[in-house]
């Protein structure tokens, strides 16, 4: 027997171990796995350059426990240790034989996990006591037996093993019992074994029969040691594909595409990431991409490690140069993170550059699922911009699908505006704005459909790219103004016409939302009254509302536009009936009003200029009487204007239509509009 003391800087290291070390003690059981993995590797190197004349046999790992005893066991058939490789590498904390492993064999090895360093000390976390019995493959060894109980000292003895490997037995502590359960340890080795080269085994299969759950003499291989990523893409189906992705994400639809990654330099990085087919437009589902280092599970957060707009692909990404690291932080900073981020970036890119140049009808097809991920990406990352301007696509009312230059050749000549801008129209919604799109259409324009959770941010960015060119929703003017010409037509309304009209309208129109009613001089072939909003207004609103930074926008009352065309039949006809109703008062009114108004404009031209200490009081006592009659009778012509409209069906009758085509008019309303209908027939 021997004892001694464990090489460390600081009697305090397993403490530290225990709280620190990893972020989540669960770990443990991966850097527990990965060494007898790398063990295995190592005896099968040895075995194939002859250096192991030995037979291999049966190289299962078996994870087994003993509630009783409060133990769980790790045990391998790999490449085992001497007395003095234990003191070597057990006994000086953070030096891993796999680094003098990999030097020895870096030409010939294959897949040796190593670099864990203190991995193994991870078990102190959940441990009060840890043995180790090992016999190495060198011919003659010695079985040797290791024991620490926490603290820094160690014992080591004979053993009594008879098969080549290592059985490392965890006496767990009272406050980490959680790992005595079947369940635990299963979901754990699920979780970051499932794809590790050697098989594990927990356990034994079960089956149901009877009608109740019964053990097998079959072995419970818990993981897939030849998963389709580390396969070469020639050797592989699409049905392969497919299948791995069912053993990735077992509810899940098929996905759209997949991109298989295989780089070997300059870094080494191999994985399937996979378009997965969002379901309700905007269904973000982060963390879906699992991170490997040679079979080995790190992580599902792979922030930093793949570009932001690419974890909503799910999938796997595996590199020996990802750090099994135990901070995020450093992972996200480390230079061989940031490089595998700029190539994966890349590689998605060229390869739907591939798939839309190769076979452009199905690309168009599976467009409507694809362009969340696309814009995403174009939104938050230059670079894949440049190269996605080449495929990403812009569909029309007509469902014809155009790349960024075909689309601005279909629309350079009819609508560009007399700013020399190109005027993108596009709806938000066909169905509710049909008649808007119609117009447009009437007029020969063209109208994208834009109505993706991310179209709002999209527009804002493709105005800041594309050169001389805006985007104007179709409903937020009427249809003359969407793209501003040279040419415009007269009124055939005079100016106190459509104030007289304007007064009318207002005094019908609901109080909410908020209304401003304005006169256009359109075709008499357009509609009389239409109602739009703001295209600013409107896109700050919808900016608030997905979390854009527009909170005070969110905070203002909904507000529209009711635009009346005043060269319609039917605005003339109201014109016309209000003269009929209420002219002879209204003309009274504006005797009476006229010599009020010419006299406050004299008095206010022979005071201009002057400053209000130069006026005398009674000039100010005069203009304040002025204004008050002037006011009084404006109210009272006003009046006679509300008083016409609400006897007059036909404005309330203009401004439902209105309502009616946006989608506005409901409940009570829409009851009392059909009824009126019926009545004006």
């Amino acid at each position: 027997m021997q004892k001694g003391k464990i090489d460390v800087k600081t009697e305090n290291i397993f403490p530290i171990i225990k709280k620190f070390l990893y972020s989540d003690h669960e770990i443990f059981l991966r850097e527990l796995i990965s060494n007898a993995v790398d063990a295995t590797q190592k005896l099968k190197t040895l075995a194939s350059l002859g250096e192991y004349k030995g037979e291999l046999g049966d190289l299962t790992i078996h994870v087994s426990l003993d509630k009783k005893k409060k133990t769980l066991t790790i045990s391998d058939r790999g490449i085992g240790m001497t007395a003095d490789e234990i003191k070597k590498y057990i006994n000086q904390i953070a030096f891993s034989s796999a680094e003098d492993f990999l030097e020895k064999y870096k030409d010939k090895v294959d897949a040796i996990i190593g670099h864990f360093g203190l991995g193994f000390y991870s078990s102190f976390m959940v441990a009060e006591k840890v043995e180790i019995y090992t016999r190495s493959y060198q011919q003659n060894s010695q079985p040797v037996k290791w024991s620490c109980d926490g603290s820094p000292r160690y014992i080591i003895d004979e053993a009594g093993k008879e098969d080549v490997g290592t059985d490392v037995v965890l006496y767990l502590a009272d406050d980490s019992t959680e790992f005595l359960e079947e369940n635990r340890i299963y979901e754990l080795l699920r979780k970051y074994c499932k794809f590790l080269p050697v098989p594990i085994a927990f356990g034994k299969e079960k089956e149901w029969k009877e009608g109740k759950e019964i053990e097998t003499d079959k072995l419970r291989i818990i993981n897939n040691t030849e998963p389709a990523w580390t396969k070469k893409p020639a050797d592989l189906k699409h049905e392969d594909y497919e299948n791995f992705y069912q053993e990735l994400y077992p509810v899940n639809e098929k996905p759209l595409f997949h991109i298989h990654l295989n780089v070997d330099y300059p870094f080494t990085l191999t994985g399937i990431l996979y378009f997965p087919k969002l379901k309700n437009n905007f269904e973000i589902q982060k963390n879906k991409i699992q991170l490997y280092a040679n079979q080995v599970f790190v992580t599902d957060s792979v922030e930093g490690v793949v570009p932001e707009f690419l974890t909503l692909l799910h999938g796997v990404i595996d590199s020996p140069d990802i750090p099994l690291n135990v901070s995020r932080s450093y992972l996200q900073s480390d230079a061989n993170v940031k490089k595998i981020s700029s190539h994966i970036t890349k590689k998605v890119s060229d390869r739907l550059n591939e798939i839309f140049n190769k076979d452009r009808g199905e690309f168009e097809k599976k467009w409507d699922d694809l362009k969340i991920f696309i814009e995403y990406g174009m939104i938050s990352d230059e670079k894949f911009y440049e190269k996605a301007q080449n495929f990403a696509l812009l569909k029309n009312t007509d469902n014809k699908y155009f790349t960024f230059e075909e689309y601005r050749k279909l629309i350079k000549d009819n609508q560009t505006d007399k700013n020399k801008n190109l005027v993108y129209l596009y709806s938000t919604d066909t169905e509710k704005q049909y008649s808007f799109i119609e117009n447009a259409r009437s007029k020969g324009y063209d109208v994208l459909v834009m109505d993706g959770q991310l179209d709002i941010h999209f527009i804002n960015h493709l105005e800041t790219q594309l050169k001389d060119s805006r985007f104007v929703r179709v409903d937020s003017d009427v249809t003359d103004k969407l793209i501003l010409k040279d040419e415009s037509a007269e009124s055939k309304l005079t100016a106190e016409q459509q104030n007289d009209l304007a007064t009318m309208f207002r005094s019908v129109l609901p109080e909410k939302p908020v209304f401003t009613v304005s006169f256009e001089n359109m075709s008499d072939m357009d509609n009389p009254v239409t109602i739009t909003q703001s295209e600013f207004m409107r896109r700050m609103k919808d900016m608030s509302a997905m979390g854009g930074g527009m909170g005070f926008y969110g905070d203002l009352p909904d507000s529209f536009n009711l635009v009346v065309n005043s060269n319609h039949p039917l605005v003339a006809k109201l014109a016309e009936e209000k003269n009929k109703t209420a002219g002879k008062e209204l003309d009274k009114l504006k005797e009476k009003i006229q010599p009020v108004k010419s006299a406050k404009e004299e008095l206010e031209k022979a005071n201009s200029g002057k400053k209000d200490e130069e006026i005398n009081q009674d000039e100010k006592e005069r203009l304040s009487d002025l204004e008050n009659k002037l006011n009084d009778l404006e109210e009272k012509r006003n009046d006679v204007l509300r008083k016409a409209a609400q006897k007059n069906k036909l404005v309330r009758q203009l401004i439902d239509l209105a309502l009616l085509s946006n989608n506005m008019l409901k409940g009570e309303d829409l009851s009392k509009f059909v009824k009126r209908s019926i009545d004006l027939m």
